[in-house]
């Protein structure tokens, strides 16, 4: 049976029923990591469970990637940085990294088929079932895309809605040595968020499949509108 969504607080919109026909699809997306591997080979997903995906949207230095390492600490989901891919790609001088490097310089948007091509390997590597998706899609071509070559849709969609100087100061506090986190980039990252991320997260609310998270406050804060969402979806939670 595909989980369904229960409306958790006031800041969630109500989780509308899915066609047959996703249904079809994400039994191929399935089919298609399981068909020709044994059933018991590590980096399959369990048989008697079909993906759980949900897209983690927001701008730059929105805090999503730390809630993300919440709710893998809590309910068990497989947590799938579409920036962090692309950056250990950069690392690993190939061709692509370079591509990706320069693409990221100047504040655009790397090709929807790369980056959903390092995020099917991820998954498909995994013998989890439940995956956090953290920064993808980026637009609407990133969303159609993804669609597209994999078959299904997100379960449920997180944004995190953060005040633009609240993540600039974020990014720049960060102090983590990525490429992408100076004053000149991160304000075409921002530019670029707002022309083309918020159609995205526009569409999925339109589905009824988005929960929109007031991003400000402490990351506990923060995380007191997270948890309902997982809590009202019965995962099981991690326990230690």
């Amino acid at each position: 049976m595909w989980r369904r969504v229960v409306s958790a607080s006031h800041f969630t919109f109500a989780h509308k029923s899915i066609a047959n026909n996703k249904d079809v699809c994400k039994l191929k997306f399935w089919e298609a990591f399981t068909t020709e591997i044994p059933l018991k080979e590590k980096g399959t997903f369990q048989r008697d469970k079909t993906p759980f995906i949900t897209f983690v949207l927001g701008g730059p230095g929105s805090g999503k990637g730390t809630q993300c390492m919440k709710i893998v600490e809590n309910f068990g989901f497989t947590h799938l940085s579409a920036g962090d891919l692309l950056r250990r790609e950069i690392a690993s001088n190939s061709a692509d990294g370079t591509m990706i490097l320069n693409t990221i310089k100047e504040g655009k948007i790397v090709p929807s088929e790369l980056t959903i091509r390092l995020i099917q390997k991820e998954m498909e590597s995994s013998d989890n079932y439940k995956f956090l998706i953290d920064g993808f899609p980026r637009s609407e071509e990133n969303r159609i895309a993804f669609e597209q070559i994999m078959g299904v849709e997100p379960d449920i969609v997180l944004f995190f809605d953060c005040p633009e100087d609240e993540m600039v100061k974020r990014v720049l506090n960060r102090n983590q040595g990525r490429v992408d986190d100076n004053i000149v980039t991160i304000k075409k990252r921002l530019k670029v968020f707002d022309a083309l991320n918020l159609p995205v997260v526009k569409y999925y609310m339109e589905k009824g499949k988005l929960y929109k998270i007031k991003a400000v406050g402490t990351v506990d804060e923060i995380y007191k509108q997270v948890y309902p969402v997982f809590a009202s979806l019965n995962f099981e939670q991690v326990r230690e």
